[in-house]
């Protein structure tokens, strides 16, 4: 097939430079995806290769240009995501994100799959979301994020996360220290992600005032959760017991996520997961809603949804020599 050139005309050089990316970084992940050749002179870009691959790379770029214009950030893990193919390979369609997660003063944070782009929507419509899927697909990130946003902009009084702390059997009295140096090992992806999108500075500051509670599922029995957002995380690890007490704690102005993946449960062998069992039970009920990522939708390192895809495939090729016949002996 001949290649032909494309070029295309914005009106901001430095929109244009931000869109090359550091030492033309995120051009460079194009051209290795696409096969194509790509310059940035100026004000325009320039696409040289094959029809299809020339067009979804045009494509590829608008939308990174689109997005810098709307002030929103745009890194090599984000470029790596508008190019992850969706079943047509170079002539897939670019993913078009127009919900994101708002903070004052802070650049928003943007979903990097459309199931991420629709676990934030079903947070905002619902009372309970329910986020499940493999490690690396954002559920704790983007549910953590999305609490601290509706916090800092004083649409909930507090931000509640709580984990079953399996590890510990819930009973951390015999470790050292207070209770916050007791539960925070087990707590630390809560922090991370809290410090990442508020800073260390709001985020302490926050703490300090209570208006961010961290601690373990066990904690919450016996109170009524109003007016806040709270993040059910792990929550493959919560007992059927634990998990009706958590989702029974729902009071007047709150929401929840809860987040997890029902094929890694640590629960003792033979103990059915209360997320799970949740699942099943409250699928069809209104004001709850359920997000299931993929390996696809992984947003860490490449090789991680690699990774995942082939225990899945793995976990298939199980069930299927499971369910042959035996022969009769």
């Amino acid at each position: 097939m001949s290649k032909s050139t494309d070029v295309i005309e914005f009106n901001d050089a430095e929109l244009v430079r931000q869109l090359s990316g550091a030492n033309h970084a995120h051009l460079a992940l194009i051209e290795d995806a696409l096969d194509v050749y790509v310059e940035a002179p100026g004000s325009s870009v320039t696409i040289n290769g094959d029809g299809p691959a020339r067009e979804r790379a045009g494509e590829i770029v608008r939308e990174i240009y689109s997005r810098l214009e709307r002030g929103w950030p745009m890194g090599p893990g984000d470029v790596r995501a508008l190019l992850k193919p969706s079943g047509n390979g170079k002539t897939a369609k670019v993913s078009r994100i127009d919900t994101v997660i708002p903070f004052p003063r802070r650049k928003p944070i943007i979903p990097k799959t459309p199931r991420q782009e629709e676990f934030i929507k079903r947070m905002a419509s619902d009372t309970i979301t329910f986020g499940v899927g493999p490690a690396g697909t954002g559920k704790t990130f983007l549910a953590t994020a999305y609490g601290a946003s509706l916090l800092v902009r004083g649409e909930i009084n507090k931000f509640i996360a709580c984990r079953p702390a399996v590890e510990a059997g819930e009973r951390l009295g015999f470790l050292p220290g207070d209770l916050d140096e007791k539960v925070d090992p087990y707590m630390q992806p809560i922090w991370d992600s809290l410090m990442m999108v508020m800073g260390r500075t709001e985020m302490e500051r926050r703490r300090a005032a209570g208006d961010i509670e961290v601690a373990p599922l066990a904690f919450m029995r016996g109170r009524t959760l109003s007016d806040a957002f709270v993040v059910i995380d792990e929550a493959q690890n919560a007992t059927i017991p634990q998990m009706k007490m958590v989702l029974t704690r729902l009071g007047e102005r709150a929401k929840y996520a809860v987040t997890g993946d029902p094929t890694q449960s640590d629960l003792p062998h033979g103990q059915v997961s209360g997320l799970a069992h949740a699942l099943d039970l409250l699928g069809g009920i209104k004001d709850i809603g359920q997000i299931r990522f993929k390996g696809e939708d992984v947003v860490r390192h490449p090789l991680v949804g690699k990774i995942v895809d082939a225990y899945e495939d793995d976990a298939k090729v199980q069930l299927a020599l499971q369910a042959r016949p035996r022969p009769v002996a």
